[in-house]
């Protein structure tokens, strides 16, 4: 997940997010979650995923990954132990707003607005 946050991080950074703005680590943690989801959960064969960052007019920013899976992503109850499964419960925090679009066949899209 290093290069989607180096990614995310360096574009923001050239579209003037760049060190010291409010929202550039949630908006980085939010992109390296849904990835992370995407590489645990995602289809076994390809491991290939699509991060889409959108910034929008506000300053506020519009993640979107996509894959090929068909699963939907729910937030999980964990327990004070467990080491997995925090990852959607961080980004209901961090996010505005989330959620999944269907893709049909062709698999689904997690989305969040963070800012």
């Amino acid at each position: 997940m290093g290069l989607v946050r180096r990614r995310v991080r360096e574009h923001l950074t050239d579209w003037g997010h760049g060190e010291g703005s409010p929202d550039l680590d949630d908006i980085v943690l939010v992109a390296s979650e849904l990835a992370s989801n995407v590489v645990r959960h995602g289809p076994l064969l390809e491991r290939e995923f699509e991060v889409a960052v959108t910034a929008l007019a506000d300053g506020s920013c519009f993640i979107e990954v996509s894959d090929e899976g068909t699963a939907v992503p729910r937030l999980q109850e964990v327990g004070e132990w467990d080491e997995t499964g925090r990852g959607l419960r961080l980004v209901d925090h961090i996010a505005a707003a989330w959620g999944v679009w269907s893709r049909g066949r062709h698999g689904k899209t997690v989305w969040a607005l963070v800012g």
